[in-house]
């Protein structure tokens, strides 16, 4: 990296060093103040710098966003030269120390930390951040980076500086002194690199009143967040472990055959040699991360430390702050063990987190045996006796395990118990049967136009209809509906209880975003104000096995096997309400596109299937536009999938796979999706980044016992 901040790259940078650069530019931000919006590249608001640890998460140091208001911030990013700038607004959710007042005489008190969360979602790049238990930096030099707007204008700039020293070591007043190098206002918050090992080690604080440098805080400095009181045993509500679990997950995931062609962090870090802990390749030290990140974190840092503690040839760190979680742990590994035989170390660490009682959860049981088989794979070359040692304790831990989970699959409450016990815990949901119906039909003979009709259901299930519209343009749908569903929202909602609205759709504009739309331009979305849920209003168009419908196409299909009372159709939805649901995601494998299995396969899914699709918008294949209606065909009535445009080259989805196997498999069954889904979209309309996979959900929830009212006299024949 440079020396000054005039760009370009110094002599003797090699290929790695390189892209390690690009790497940490791409993942540094800056700060403005709230509402910047389009006047953002003025210098006028600019705060100071940050970075992406975490998707939607910046660190950066309290100071620089004390000067925001009330906690409100821009965040302003770009992932290469080659993009414009995104404006996003964020929220200061925690600093370190918490502190309410401005800053003290002699600058803010250390370690002026903060961590910023994105309102909204966003694609954007993550550093690697260091889970070692201190500033540890192979060399005498780290790399920086940052915004300036030194000579007037907004840009960025990127340098090196000289280790030279700590301020008031083992306290959390500890602060690294930088030298050789000057660095000019608004840096304050950004990343500071080791060069040796190719992560981030700590943040920029201030630079010398008097010569070159400033100084800096290492990054574990994080561990002092103070947990809130409610946290409880999961990484939701506890900043840290939600940032680092996300941290690790997205590195994992990065790492996964989705076809990008940049490099990861573990590439460039592998290019550089380095050898996490003596034993572990930075590829593999991703994939430990990821899968112990898939984990509820440790209950207490005293659990930890006893976990550490028992491990055989090590010393118990006594540095501060302690180690915090999974990462923190396995990064004491690597400077405390007596001998070199780290790889056993490694993985008996592992095991005692696999005998961590932690609740009995499909999604937690699958983690763990996620966690086993990496054990299991990365033991491959060690001695037989330590492999045979590490399957009896995996058998031991198995026995009392299967059956907590068999309970808590078989649980004696009976879905509609469980559905009284959540009404009456969340009186905003709707009761079953009470709901608006949006019923909309694609003229075959007119493809961008509909007929549409609004309805009100009433608890038996009959229906009245309040309006109906013919050869309405479907580009403006949303405008023409709007009235008629305000006056049946009117006259069906209750106090604390809006009505569901069911938007009945052609199969090949299921993936129209009903729930995004406004009754009013001040309004909330749809799927905000209440429950949305999408059914299918011509259902006798389904594509066949060997008839794949296309758009625009209308064809009348074969005998429909579902239109039998007791057929298949009804036999799923009742098996798949009856007993824990799995959600399978079907065109997307580890990031690569795939296509959506045909009628017959989609058929011989297990009953108690959610249906899911990652990359719907993705039309890579022809028959893409009827994948939801061949899932319909095969007799699947609920069915997950996101209207997000599909990812970019840089982008991952492993956190929408793991967000919808917890909603679905760790949930309470299907008859709670509706619920869970309305409650992931409030989630992401409030700013909470651990819902930010669900940005665009959609629900299909076709219920065969609740027939959709006759349609004939809405479609005639020209």
């Amino acid at each position: 990296m440079t020396d000054g901040y005039d760009g370009g790259a110094p002599d003797g940078f090699d290929a790695a060093h390189l892209a390690l650069r690009e790497l940490v530019l791409a993942a540094t931000v800056r700060i403005h103040r709230p509402g910047a919006g389009y006047a953002h590249d003025e210098p006028g608001g600019f705060l100071g710098s940050g970075f992406f640890v975490a998707p939607n998460w910046v660190l950066t140091c309290a100071h620089v966003v004390h000067e925001g208001e009330g906690g409100e911030v821009t965040v302003v990013y770009r992932t290469s030269p080659y993009e414009e700038p995104r404006a996003v607004p964020a929220r200061v959710a925690v600093t370190v120390p918490e502190y309410a007042g401005g800053p003290v005489a002699g600058g803010w008190p250390a370690p002026d930390l903060a961590l910023v969360r994105l309102r909204e979602p966003a694609e954007h790049a993550c550093v690697y951040v260091s889970e070692r238990p201190a500033v540890h930096v192979g060399g005498r030099r780290v790399f920086y980076a940052g915004w300036t707007a030194a000579r007037g204008r907004l840009e960025i700039l990127d340098g090196s500086l000289s280790v030279q020293g700590t301020i008031s070591a083992w306290s959390s007043e500890e602060q690294v002194r930088l030298g050789q190098n000057d660095l000019p206002p608004g840096v304050s918050g950004g990343p500071v690199v080791d060069p040796v090992r190719g992560e981030v080690v700590g943040v920029l604080k201030s630079r010398a009143d008097h010569g070159a440098g400033g100084t800096c805080i290492g990054v574990q400095q994080l561990r002092t967040l103070q947990a809130p009181p409610d946290a409880g045993r999961g990484a939701h509500g506890d900043p840290y472990q939600e940032v680092f679990h996300a941290h690790d997950r997205y590195h994992r995931d990065r790492q996964q055959p989705s076809g990008s062609p940049s490099p990861t962090w573990a590439d460039v870090q592998g290019e550089l040699g380095v050898r996490p802990g003596r034993t572990l390749s930075p590829h593999e030290r991703s994939e430990l991360l990821g899968r112990l990140a898939d984990l509820p974190p440790p209950v207490s840092t005293r659990g930890l430390l006893d976990i550490l503690g028992s491990l055989p040839d090590f010393r118990l760190p006594s540095a501060t702050p302690a180690p915090r979680g999974w990462r923190d742990g396995l990064g004491a590994l690597y400077e405390h063990a007596r001998q070199d035989g780290a790889l056993k170390l490694v993985l008996d660490y592992a095991m005692r987190i696999l005998a961590v009682e932690r609740p009995r959860k499909p999604g937690t049981v699958a983690a763990e045996q996620a966690l086993w088989d990496w054990v299991k794979h990365a033991a491959t070359g060690l001695d037989s006796g330590y492999r045979r040692g590490l399957a009896e304790r995996r058998a031991e831990l198995l026995g009392p395990r299967r059956g907590a989970l068999d309970a808590h699959q078989g649980a004696g409450r009976t879905v509609l118990q469980k559905l009284e016990e959540r009404a009456a815990e969340h009186p905003l949901v709707a009761p079953p049967g009470s709901f608006v119906l949006l019923m909309v039909l694609r003229r075959g003979w007119e493809p961008d136009r509909c007929d549409w009709s609004v309805s009100v259901g009433e608890p038996d299930g009959t229906t009245t209809r309040l309006h109906e519209a013919e050869r309405a343009p479907l580009a403006d749908l949303a405008a023409h509906v709007a009235a008629p569903l305000s006056e049946a929202f009117r006259r069906w909602d209750e106090p604390g209880r809006p009505a569901t609205l069911y938007a009945a759709l052609p199969h090949l504009l299921l993936d129209l975003p009903v729930e995004e739309w406004r009754l009013r331009p001040d309004g909330v979305p749809l799927g905000v104000e209440r429950p949305v849920l999408v059914r299918c209003s011509d259902r006798d168009q389904l594509p066949d096995e060997d008839e794949p419908a296309f758009p625009g196409a209308w064809h009348p299909a074969a005998w429909d096997p579902y239109d039998d009372e007791d057929g298949e159709r009804k036999d799923r939805w009742r098996r798949s309400h009856a007993r824990q649901a799995q959600a399978d995601v079907l065109d997307c494998d580890d990031g690569v596109r795939r296509p959506v299995p045909g009628v017959t396969a989609l058929r011989g899914l297990a009953p108690h299937t959610v249906p899911v699709l990652c990359r719907l918008g993705d039309l890579r294949y022809d028959d893409d536009p009827a994948s939801l209606g061949r899932i319909l065909r095969s007799g699947h009535g609920v069915a997950l999938w996101r209207h997000a445009a599909p990812p970019g080259p840089e982008a991952v989805c492993g956190e929408f796979h793991r967000g919808v196997k917890t909603v679905v498999d760790d949930g309470d069954g299907v008859a709670f999706l509706p619920d869970l889904v309305h409650g992931l979209r409030l989630d992401v309309r409030a700013g909470r980044t651990e819902a930010f996979w669900a940005d665009g959900i959609a629900l299909l929830y076709d219920d065969p016992h609740r027939p959709l009212p006759g349609t004939g006299d809405l479609l005639e024949a020209p």
